[in-house]
Order: C-alpha cells, then sequence, then structure tokens
C-alpha cells in the first residue's frame, strides 16, 4: 500500500512531470490559456500515457528483454507513442472535428511530448531489475502512467484557470501574453517544489 501512495502522491505533486521535471512544457504552455481545450488535452495525454504504458511494458518484457535488444528501448518506444498518437488523433477527428481544431497542432506535439516517453522509460527504470519484472511491475507501470498524466492534467487545469483570469486583469504590454504566463508557470514550480518535503 506504500508503495501505492507513493507512486500517486509522487507523480501528482512531488515529481510532476511539468513543474518538477520541466517536461511536456509546449503543450503546457500552448493549450492553457482556456480551461475546455486544457481538459481535453490532459484526457488525451492520460489516453496516450495508459495505452503506450500498456504498450511499451509488453514489449519490452515479451521482445526487448528475451532478446537482448533492450538498448533499442528508446527507438521502440518512439514508435509506439507516435503509432498511439495516431490513434487518438484519428479517434477525435471522429468523434469532435470541433474539438480536433482547438487542439491544433498540440495534439500532434503529444508524439514529441517527453512526458510519455519519461514515463514509458521511467516505468522499465523503476519496476525492471536484472533483466525481469519486478512483482507487480505492470500493475505499478500503468499506475504510474495513469497518475503522471492525471498530474499533467492537474497542472494544465490549474495553469488555464489562472491565464483565463489574467485575460481581465490590467497587465503591462510588454508582459502580456507568454512572459507573463512564464511568471506563472515558475510561481507555480517553487510552490510544488514545497511537496519535496513530504515523507512517505
Amino acid at each position: 500500500m506504500a508503495k501505492i501512495l507513493a507512486i500517486v502522491i509522487s507523480n501528482l505533486f512531488i515529481n510532476n512531470y511539468i513543474l518538477f521535471k520541466f517536461m511536456g512544457l509546449c503543450p503546457f504552455l500552448g493549450v492553457s490559456k482556456e480551461t475546455k481545450p486544457a481538459f481535453s488535452m490532459g484526457l488525451a495525454v492520460i489516453f496516450v500515457l495508459l495505452l503506450s504504458g500498456l504498450m511499451t511494458w509488453t514489449v519490452y518484457q515479451y521482445v526487448l528483454l528475451p532478446f537482448g535488444i533492450d538498448y533499442m528501448r528508446t527507438v521502440v518506444f518512439i514508435l509506439i507513442i507516435a503509432a498511439s498518437v495516431q490513434f487518438i488523433e484519428m479517434v477525435i477527428l471522429k468523434i469532435s472535428p470541433v474539438l480536433y481544431r482547438a487542439l491544433g497542432i498540440y495534439l500532434p506535439l503529444i508524439t514529441t511530448n517527453c512526458v510519455v516517453l519519461g514515463v514509458t522509460v521511467l516505468n522499465t527504470e523503476d519496476f525492471f531489475a536484472g533483466g525481469s519484472a519486478v512483482t507487480g511491475s505492470f500493475f505499478y507501470s500503468m499506475l504510474q502512467a495513469l497518475f503522471a498524466g492525471l498530474g499533467f492534467m492537474f497542472v494544465l487545469l490549474l495553469m488555464s484557470g489562472i491565464r483565463e483570469r489574467l485575460e481581465l486583469a490590467d497587465i503591462p504590454e510588454s508582459m502580456d501574453g507568454l512572459p507573463i504566463a512564464f511568471i506563472v508557470a515558475s510561481l507555480m514550480s517553487l510552490a510544488f517544489m514545497g511537496f519535496i518535503g513530504i515523507k512517505i
């Protein structure tokens, strides 16, 4: 139970991929102008993380490790992630063309979102030892993928709420747009670093 709690709390707050590891900043700053696209992007990232986490764990366990080609991990994982994102893109286009247009270029950018690759690589480093999966490896990998995505969406929604409020604020022209967004992101990062002191 302590291991599960550590994965949940760590991915949501302590080692948040955006505010602590500084991964996925492009969609974070690009989609966080409004809450609805931010929420949709968060859901898409969670789905891609779960799908790619499932596929990369399976490929790593049953193909890369048995054949001794685990050095190909990064290349194989990137291919799997790209295929997952293509699938998500087709589904969103079919279900909601309006949402597809709202997400714009940031949807294909999930392929290059280093959060997705980072989580899959960390899963192999955290839950595999000595060339084999540790007990509960698959469950822990999927849990880490889920809560890394929820942490990503949580911070994205916080940022979008702040940026929507900033639209109504009287901001100097030189600070409007991305400059104030970087300042807000920096302050949020400092606030989240306060969670580092938590011991589980």
